[in-house]
């Protein structure tokens, strides 16, 4: 059984189409291979990205714990010295009106006691 020049074309016609999916089946290949080595090159710069990204973060973290930290912690010493001479001057403040309240008593007795020492000259005399 050998095969006529009709089925040889008719063949050929057959397998047209195949090659020209095979074809577009290459075109679509390279142009996923295109696509695959412009994702690589993105991951690539993201990559960097995120290395830099990771520095500056290591840095900012660096910063916080040899700066900020002890900034905060001098603050909060010196807060406590504050309120420490804050509770002083407090007691010093109570001291001193106590004080004004006796010098107060001690003037009101003096003028009762001067008016009293004015009546008894009058009296005498």
């Amino acid at each position: 059984m050998s095969l006529t020049q009709e089925d040889l074309q008719a063949i050929a016609n057959l397998l047209t189409p195949m090659r020209n999916d095979i074809t577009d089946m290459k075109n679509d290949i390279t142009s996923m291979k295109k696509d695959i080595c412009n994702m690589k090159e993105d991951i690539r710069n993201l990559d960097q990205r995120l290395t830099v990204v990771e520095n500056q973060i290591t840095e900012m973290k660096l910063s916080l714990e040899n700066e900020t930290n002890h900034n905060i912690q001098l603050i909060a010493e010196n807060h406590m010295n504050l309120v420490d001479k804050l509770n002083q001057a407090i007691h010093v403040s109570d001291k001193t009106l106590l004080y004004e309240v006796q010098v107060s008593t001690l003037k009101s007795k003096v003028e009762h006691l001067e008016k009293e020492i004015a009546e008894i000259k009058k009296t005498i005399a």
